[in-house]
């Protein structure tokens, strides 16, 4: 094992009361963090956790118990962390660019070097071209990414966020996560460690190599063990399922002690990188499936556009849409109709719609983000704003608003949505009507 950046050796936290007792919040707690690690730490509302993490990193002091960083005590030297709090705390009279030069103003590093350093962590975080725009301009996701580039300016060694994601919308939250992972995964971040203190149990096993799980009235460690799962995960996965069922156990039966199954981590997994769509209509896409489906079901892509009067370079987003759909498949110029697509194409107009549902609920990365969120809100809307923030981190300008009209046509096609354009809001459609699509047939 590496060693431990800080340790923490029976600390603990309590308030004297005026008749001599007190009120303990810690309990004494043995806990390390080591190079290499995100650390998560979970437990009930009102549990001493934002209170643990203070201690942790050196902004409160423990009423007992010893402290120390890289092996010497904690109150002999300044330790090398930064904190992401649950709120923004950004200066709202400062740009972007002067809120994340403020703790390099703070250390009494030079103006050179800290624009420098600011420009270079703002471009990191996915916020070149906002250094002068303030607070009041950027949507809660920004304004937390402002929060991130302004710890990571000063090159932590320990990262501490309290409820980081707390604050903002399902999506943008998710989005963030993935950013998070994606800059420590790839090494893009100067930290060799992160502790995060949530009260989301699907967050902390998507986010943490080990998990801390404590316990309430005092704060006292109930389980601490290693996830195994490799990056990036499966809410779906057997095992994920398993550790979040095992930390719901333990943070509402206190009275209960649990043991969590060993199981061996399955093989790493690569993360699937966000899809551009290709801009077809589904008219297009409708057009494509009925002329194969007539030419007996496959045809070279040249005589394809000839037969339609159009340039390869056009017919190709029509046909790459088509196969992201699994409605064609493309080999060696050659497109062919697949079941479903011999499905779509003899069915009516109401069935179409629901296997083209099907299809893009399946294939479709945003449209699958799009209703999951809208069937989680209360309300059962979404600003539009959401799938532009999700978009911008991923494509240009331009791309983000074509990736937008392309996602808008296939989603109420498909009935997923209905788009308000005066509140520029997606809203969950009514339940799409139930259709018998007709079983794949074979063309004479």
């Amino acid at each position: 094992m590496s060693e431990a950046i800080i340790q923490a050796r029976a600390i603990e936290k309590f308030y004297p009361q005026p008749d001599g007792k007190r009120i303990q919040v810690v309990a004494p707690v043995d806990l390390s963090i080591e190079p290499g690690q995100i650390i998560a730490l979970l437990g009930p509302s009102g549990c001493g956790k934002s209170t643990l993490l203070r201690i942790l990193s050196g902004l409160s002091k423990p009423s007992s118990g010893e402290l120390f960083w890289h092996g010497k005590p904690l109150n002999t030297q300044t330790p090398n962390v930064a904190i992401v709090f649950q709120s923004f705390a950004l200066f709202p009279w400062l740009t972007v660019l002067e809120n994340v030069e403020a703790p390099l103003e703070a250390r009494g590093v030079g103006a050179v070097e800290r624009r420098k350093r600011a420009l270079k962590t703002l471009d990191t975080v996915g916020l070149d071209g906002f250094e002068t725009a303030y607070p009041k301009e950027l949507s809660g996701g920004m304004k937390q990414r402002v929060g991130f580039a302004r710890a990571l300016v000063v090159e932590p060694e320990v990262l501490f966020m309290d409820e980081p994601f707390s604050a903002l919308d399902v999506l943008t939250a998710e989005n963030l996560r993935n950013e998070l992972l994606e800059l420590w995964i790839n090494k893009k971040m100067p930290t060799s460690a992160i502790f995060i203190v949530t009260h989301n149990i699907e967050e902390a096993v998507l986010l943490a190599d080990r998990i801390i799980v404590l316990g309430k009235n005092p704060a006292r460690i109930r389980s601490d063990f290693e996830v195994g799962l490799p990056q990036w995960r499966d809410r779906k996965e057997d095992r994920f399922v398993e550790l979040v069922d095992y930390i719901y156990k333990v943070m509402t039966q206190p009275e209960v002690e649990h043991v969590l199954r060993v199981a061996p981590a399955p093989a790493a997994r690569v993360r699937q990188k966000y899809q551009m769509l290709p801009h077809a209509r589904v008219g297009g896409i409708a057009g494509l499936l009925e002329l194969l489906h007539d030419r007996g079901g496959r045809e070279d892509l040249y005589k394809l556009s000839e037969e339609l009067v159009m340039d390869v370079e056009d017919l190709l987003p029509i046909v790459e849409a088509s196969v992201l759909l699994g409605l064609v498949t493309l080999n060696e110029g050659e497109v062919a109709i697949t079941p479903q697509g011999v499905r779509f194409a003899d069915a009516d107009i109401q069935a179409r719609k629901v296997i083209f549902r099907e299809a893009v609920i399946k294939n479709v990365m945003v449209l699958q983000q799009i209703e999951n969120v809208l069937k989680a809100k209360a309300d059962h809307t979404i600003p539009a704003e959401f799938f532009h923030d999700i978009l911008d981190e991923h494509f240009s300008q331009d791309e983000v608003e074509r990736q937008f009209d392309t996602a808008m046509n296939w989603g109420r096609y498909a009935e997923i949505f209905d788009y308000d354009s005066e509140t520029e809001r997606f809203v969950l459609a009514e339940p799409m009507a139930e259709a018998q699509a007709p079983a794949p047939t074979a063309k004479q």
